[in-house]
């Protein structure tokens, strides 16, 4: 288990409790109690850094290398019965962007994510969760086909951001992202996005439009990054936290705002911490929310997502 800067007090004393469990194993010395004492302590410990987190320590947990990800979230949910679909069926198959049919129970779903890689190779083979073109072209054909089978659309948001590379921009990235937008607005079938990492500016929107957006309570969702903020308000990366506390990006903040319509619990430490019971908080949100959109008219499904959106942020005539 990796650990972050803040999380090294955990990290001390779950190291003591192993060495102490060692002692008791190896030797005839009773430390039953000495114990028990310590993993009070860590229970205590991890309890009252993790109930009030500051905006950049969530975006750190949000980055986590051991956090889970879309992959990961889908694989649990739908077991065998995911199929992914590949390719926008115009410039290639981009492998920062999945998708595919799966169920949970008896009821189909069209997943689609960012995909971040777990190591060197394949974090650079999904080109670091960063889609081009070609992804969000592919996402839209998914949605698209979902549409066309009357299937419902689960989005799963984690990505730093939309590749900015000149073959990117020169193949229409910011096109593509306002296109999916577009669609996705005006999409007959119910869109359920959950924001599971990283919510990074369009990258993240080209995916994000949905009847209900949720997030984890370890995620950030924003038009920037805090580190490209404080470079352009700072010009330095040193004031990040700041940056971070001024966006307003953690799930409670953008709940507040009315920008998201619900938070989802993650296990106390993050949601690498406890897998499966993240795991079953996603599906059961997925399902909850689905059975009240479901209930809704394609044309009241769309009037009331064109409206959600219409009546964010505040403004003066």
């Amino acid at each position: 288990m990796e650990y972050l800067d803040f999380e090294l007090p955990i990290k001390e004393l779950e190291d003591q409790l192993q060495k102490c469990k060692l002692i008791g194993d190896e030797t005839d010395v009773d430390v039953t109690e000495t114990c028990e004492n310590l993993q009070k302590k860590l229970d205590k410990t991890r309890i009252s850094i993790y109930k009030d987190l500051t905006a950049w320590q969530r975006v750190q947990l949000s980055r986590h290398p051991n956090r889970p990800y879309t992959m990961d979230y889908i694989n649990a949910m739908c077991g065998d019965t995911f199929m992914e679909l590949h390719g926008d069926r115009t410039v290639k198959d981009d492998k920062a962007m999945v998708g595919g049919l799966g169920k949970i129970g008896n009821q189909s779903f069209m997943f689609i994510g960012q995909q971040k890689g777990y190591n060197t190779k394949t974090r650079q083979y999904r080109n670091f969760g960063m889609p081009n073109p070609e992804g969000y072209r592919k996402a839209l054909r998914l949605m698209k086909m979902a549409e066309k089978f009357g299937i419902p659309v689960v989005t799963l948001l984690d990505t730093p951001g939309a590749y900015p590379g000149f073959e990117a921009e020169e193949r229409g990235q910011g096109e593509a992202i306002a296109r999916n937008i577009l669609e996705m607005t005006r999409l007959k079938v119910p869109i359920i996005t959950i924001v599971i990492g990283e919510g990074a500016s369009g990258g993240a929107l080209g995916i994000g439009v949905g009847d209900r957006v949720l997030m984890m309570e370890n995620t950030w969702y924003s038009v920037i990054s805090p580190e490209s903020c404080s470079s352009i308000l700072w010009r330095s990366w040193e004031y990040k936290e700041q940056a971070a506390e001024a966006l307003k990006l953690t799930a409670k903040d953008m709940k507040k705002l009315k920008l998201v319509d619900g938070i989802i619990k993650e296990p106390i430490g993050g949601a690498h911490y406890n897998r499966e019971e993240a795991f079953k908080s996603v599906e059961k949100s997925i399902l909850r929310v689905y059975n009240k959109v479901k209930l809704l008219t394609p044309k009241k499904l769309i009037e009331e997502r064109m409206n959600k959106y219409a009546e964010m942020g505040v403004f003066n005539e």
